[in-house]
């Protein structure tokens, strides 16, 4: 049985006033693809963020690997294993290619991601990593966030709107990467408001609404309906199954 990497417990987040995160526990297994669906407004981005330690939580803890990394700064987070590839990507615009998946390198654990590993992945980078990133597409650009993180070699993927503003068949291409990052020993907990693509690559599926959870299972136990219900609000459906047999 896979070891629980992440545990995410009572977590209350707070944009000044108002509530974007309230009362929401969830964990993350070791070799799992955790997707966090919801609609714009649900708090999925604020949710990673206050993982990474860009925001800070009102209550509630966060547990990596078994220890209490709550009040950890965002840099002791990344050293721990955990990488955020943000929403917009947040590239250094300025910068090359290259340039940009050096900095990532540059507190990078050990482990199989280096940037020439990140030019095997992404065959088109290499000849062009003298380039600045704003020269890039929107989807080229994702992918070198993507690779940015991986060079520090994480133990936890943290992935906001990966496809977000990008063409179907450049989404198809960044998710056929899953799979191989996965085999290479790193969880994934993704965030989608792509709610097809989200629970095609899941292990499990958890949904916020308002900030709330709102249904969380694994994807094949759930019906096309209790989904729609659970992300637009008609009703909300409870956790149920197989995610309180683990």
């Amino acid at each position: 049985m896979s070891e629980t990497l992440l545990e995410v417990k009572n977590l209350v987040v707070h944009h000044g006033q108002l509530k974007a995160i309230d009362d929401v526990s969830f964990s993350l297994n070791e070799g799992e693809v955790l997707t966090m669906i919801g609609a714009n407004g649900a708090g999925k981005s604020t949710l990673l963020r206050t993982i990474a330690g860009l925001h800070r939580q009102t209550s509630g803890s966060i547990f990596f690997k078994g220890e209490d990394i709550s009040s950890f700064a965002p840099h002791r987070r990344v050293a721990k294993g955990v990488s955020l590839v943000p929403e917009g990507r947040r590239l250094f615009s300025s910068m090359t290619l290259q340039e940009n998946l050096q900095v990532g390198a540059f507190h990078a654990k050990k482990g199989p991601f280096t940037i020439e590993r990140i030019y095997e992945l992404f065959d088109w980078m290499a000849p062009r990593r003298r380039q600045r990133v704003w020269q890039l597409s929107g989807g080229e650009q994702q992918a070198v966030a993507i690779g940015r993180a991986l060079v520090a070699n994480p133990k936890l993927l943290l992935l906001d709107e990966l496809s977000l503003g990008l063409a179907p068949i450049i989404i198809e291409r960044i998710y056929s990467l899953i799979p191989e990052i996965i085999a290479q020993g790193v969880s994934i907990l993704v965030v989608e408001q792509d709610v097809a693509q989200g629970l095609a690559v899941a292990d499990r599926v958890h949904c916020l609404l308002e900030g709330k959870t709102s249904l969380t299972g694994v994807p094949a136990d759930f019906t096309p309906e209790q989904v729609e219900r659970a992300y637009f609000g008609a009703g909300l459906v409870a956790t149920t199954s197989r995610e309180g047999e683990s």
